[in-house]
């Protein structure tokens, strides 16, 4: 009866070490940016190298004023990249008015977002989204943008830069 129960543990913790390996390789391998030097860099690194405005949104997950940023009016082709890292995020053909103060966008290039759920506000919990490559805040995503994606990206400008094509 021991040399059975002996078995069984060993069958059981050998299955779920051998099962768990292929998740923790695939989460490793799911994070192409894992080891960027972004993620490195201490906070007074980013206090240096980013306005203070930009500092406050991107390492603090501050919130820009409403209709403050420049880039509400920017409409050239291009890309809007992170301001911490210079990551593309967005294409300017899926940048639209949203009537709401921040530049938003309906699509975001694929693989340049991380997400995380926000309950900030005791009232709603939303959808926080960062650069997938420093982990800088950018923004917040909603649900009510226009098609093909319905989804509106509410960016604080401060958090991008404008890259023309």
């Amino acid at each position: 009866m021991s040399n059975l129960t002996l078995d069984r543990r060993r069958f059981l913790l050998t299955s779920a070490i051998v099962g768990a390996t292929p998740t923790l390789a695939f989460a490793r391998a799911a994070d192409p940016y894992a080891a960027s030097p972004f993620r490195k860099l201490a906070d007074a690194d980013w206090r240096q190298r980013l306005p203070e405005a930009s500092y406050d949104v991107l390492r603090h997950e501050g919130t820009e004023r409403p209709f403050t940023s420049p880039l509400l009016n920017e409409h050239r082709k291009g890309a809007f990249a992170c301001l911490g890292c210079g990551l593309p995020l967005f294409k300017s053909d899926t940048k639209f008015e949203s009537g709401t103060g921040w530049p938003s966008f309906y699509d975001a290039i694929p693989g340049a977002l991380a997400r995380k759920t926000d309950t900030k506000l005791a009232f709603e919990t939303r959808t926080e989204y960062h650069c997938a490559q420093c982990l800088g805040h950018q923004g917040h995503v909603f649900n009510d943008g226009p098609r093909p994606t319905g989804l509106r990206y509410c960016n604080n400008g401060v958090a991008l830069k404008f890259l023309p094509a």
